[in-house]
């Protein structure tokens, strides 16, 4: 569907001055009813594209009435708009004005239907929505937690008697709202300005950078300079009770070894100390 103004019918991403694209849809005339079943009638029958744009136009204002419903979920209007006005375009593509209805009825439910997929789409790099019914819920239980932080069983239940789902669904999607992942490039003002611009950066200059990748080179060489003095059995047992996460017991070693407690201790004692010539020597 082309424009015949200088208006795109779905506005750029990055078009700030949302004031003059509100201006500029209200000119576009509410239609009648026969004016629209007209033009419903030669799109559907025809493929005229300027029927389409017409019927397109004058329900703009509805996307962004629409539109601003969803506003609180941190996406910039004019992002929710454009996926509005693509829902919008589908309706049309798609109403039969023959069925005796409102191309409004039919529209305000492909309009709402493309913003919620974009916020679904948008919200997390976890999907969301996997069924019909977690989908309502993701957006009726945002309406409903109100100023509640996080919800607790009790909590849950009452609203899950509300919403006719269960407590751990409740729960579950609670969850998913409170982790949205967030982008470093996200707009916080129509300005243009990044949240990534916020960030105060923590790492360290370049000198100290230097200076910790030498230490840790220094390290790593002499840790293999200490491992290799060992034979095997020594390597083991200093892995075993120094290296390992959950280090074992001289008992446990022993046990697996086929050695006495005092045995693996004393086989210790000479590892450490071998280790220790061998990062001592120049």
């Amino acid at each position: 569907m082309k424009s015949t103004t200088s208006l795109s019918l779905v506005p750029a991403a990055d078009q700030g001055d949302l004031t003059r694209y509100l201006a500029e849809i209200q000119r576009f005339p509410i239609l009648t009813p026969e004016e629209e079943y007209r033009l419903a009638v030669l799109y559907h029958e025809h493929g005229d594209r300027h029927a389409a744009h017409r019927l397109v136009s004058s329900y703009l204002r509805y996307v962004v009435k629409i539109a601003r419903e969803y506003t609180d979920y941190g996406f910039r209007l004019m992002d929710l708009v454009q996926e509005g006005s693509l829902g919008l375009m589908q309706a049309v593509k798609k109403f039969d004005p023959y069925k005796g209805f409102r191309l409004s009825t039919y529209a305000m439910w492909w309009i709402r239907s493309a913003i919620q997929e974009f916020i679904l789409r948008s919200w997390s790099l976890v999907k969301i929505g996997t069924t019909a019914v977690q989908r309502k819920l993701f957006f009726t239980l945002r309406r409903n937690k109100a100023s509640l932080d996080h919800l607790n069983f009790d909590e849950a239940t009452l609203l899950g008697a509300k919403l006719g789902a269960k407590p751990q669904e409740i729960l579950e999607m609670d969850g998913r709202l409170a982790s949205r992942d967030d982008s470093l490039n996200r707009r916080i003002d129509d300005e243009g300005e990044e949240l990534q611009n916020l960030i105060a950066d923590t790492q360290g200059n370049q000198e100290r950078c230097l200076l910790d990748a030498e230490d840790a080179r220094l390290r790593n060489r002499m840790a293999t300079l200490a491992m290799n003095a060992l034979n095997d059995r020594e390597r083991v047992i200093i892995t075993w009770r120094i290296l390992d996460a959950n280090p074992l017991t001289l008992e446990e070693i022993g046990r697996k070894l086929g050695v006495s407690r005092e045995r693996v201790r004393q086989l210790e004692h000479r590892a450490l100390e071998k280790m220790r010539l061998a990062i001592s020597r120049p």
